[in-house]
């Protein structure tokens, strides 16, 4: 079966309310980084807007932002943090275009499922069979390669494996990733597995602890802070394995978001949290397909700043997001958001990789 992407159905603007709504309302900001009582809250669905008579499509979106009118009438999606004092906010809570703002949740939907008032198994759980969303990714993943963005966004669980580990350098070196969105954790021990071929202190194909092995991890830390960047650090210690080398031998993107419980850090992780975010959404602005496995935390901030469309090469497509967790709770969370572009695979991490690896 040959990936095809979803036809985008434009809402009819002709119909009521639309057609004789008024522009949309804009006020401008008073304080610096709060906007005016009223403002309209972005979503994760294409939205339109009406300024001077013309239906309007935010082309870059993003959850829970507010919306500013620049002074060549383009319509900018901006997190309240950065609003400025004079910028032109959208206001009004009406989505339903009769006050010149429209969610359209119903671009990509098809009439090909049969909706049930009662069925059994509508969840995603251990006992669901993933065997055709496997299906759809390979099928997906050959389509993005020579036509989207694909981000991935992982945790050091894909590393504590030396299979998984190698399975994901092999999906770089295919061309099936664009960006990686990481932490600390991650690469410290994809360095430690380079090194020591250990992660915290295992051995990577054995599991097998290593004697005085829980001071690798430290150990590496310590020495790559000695280097400017991870760059200089894989160059200078001769580092030829792992995800790390391969992104920065690739020259892939990768975002380092550090946390409160961070070692070290590493060099380049990034211990502001609003300028990674920033570089996270650099990357996630321009996603068409979202993978996230085996972090909770930053597959929440990740599928919270990725939209479930784009405007690529000229025309509205999806964003497809998969979240992969051996936890139920932690696939299901971002399906919570309400994203029907959502899907969720409740599989082992290293099994889920190594799948991908020997089918794509």
């Amino acid at each position: 079966m040959k990936f095809e992407l979803p036809v985008y159905r434009e809402p009819d603007f002709t119909r009521e309310p639309m057609a004789s709504s008024p522009d949309a309302e804009f006020r401008p900001v008073e304080t610096v980084g709060t906007a005016p009582e009223g403002y309209h809250g972005t979503t994760i669905f294409p939205e339109y807007v009406k300024v001077k008579g013309q239906w309007r499509l935010l082309k870059e979106s993003r959850m829970d932002c507010a919306v500013v009118l620049r002074d060549d009438d383009e319509l900018e999606v901006v997190e309240f943090r950065r609003l400025k004092a004079g910028d032109k906010v959208l206001v009004g809570r009406e989505e339903d275009g009769s006050r010149g703002i429209l969610v359209h949740v119903d671009g990509f939907r098809t009439s090909d499922t049969i909706r049930e008032p009662f069925a059994f198994r509508t969840g995603r759980s251990r006992e669901t069979s993933f065997s055709k969303d496997y299906d759809f990714l390979y099928e997906l993943l050959r389509y993005e390669r020579d036509h989207g963005y694909i981000v991935w966004v992982l945790g050091p669980a894909v590393v504590f494996d030396s299979d998984s580990r190698n399975g994901f350098v092999s999906l770089i070196e295919k061309g099936y990733v664009d960006a990686v969105l990481a932490g600390n954790a991650m690469a410290t021990h994809d360095l430690e597995a380079a090194i020591y071929r250990t992660a915290l202190g295992q051995d990577i194909y054995s599991q097998v602890p290593i004697a005085k092995g829980h001071y690798h991890h430290i150990d590496v830390i310590n020495r790559a802070r000695k280097y400017k960047s991870l760059r200089d650090f894989v160059e200078g210690e001769n580092i030829d394995t792992g995800i790390v080398q391969a992104c920065i031998r690739k020259d892939i993107p990768l975002v380092l978001a550090g946390s409160i419980r961070d070692d070290g850090p590493l060099p380049d992780v990034i211990a502001d949290a609003y300028e990674a975010q920033d570089r996270m959404r650099d990357q996630t602005r321009k996603a068409t397909t979202l993978i996230c496995l085996a972090t909770q935390l930053h597959t929440i901030a990740s599928g919270n700043m990725t939209p479930s469309y784009i405007v690529h090469e000229g025309r509205v497509r999806p964003v497809f997001i998969f979240t992969v967790d051996i936890s139920e709770f932690v696939v299901n969370k971002l399906q919570d958001r309400g994203s029907l572009s959502v899907i969720s695979i409740v599989t082992n991490i290293q099994d889920f990789v190594v799948h991908l690896r020997n089918n794509v």
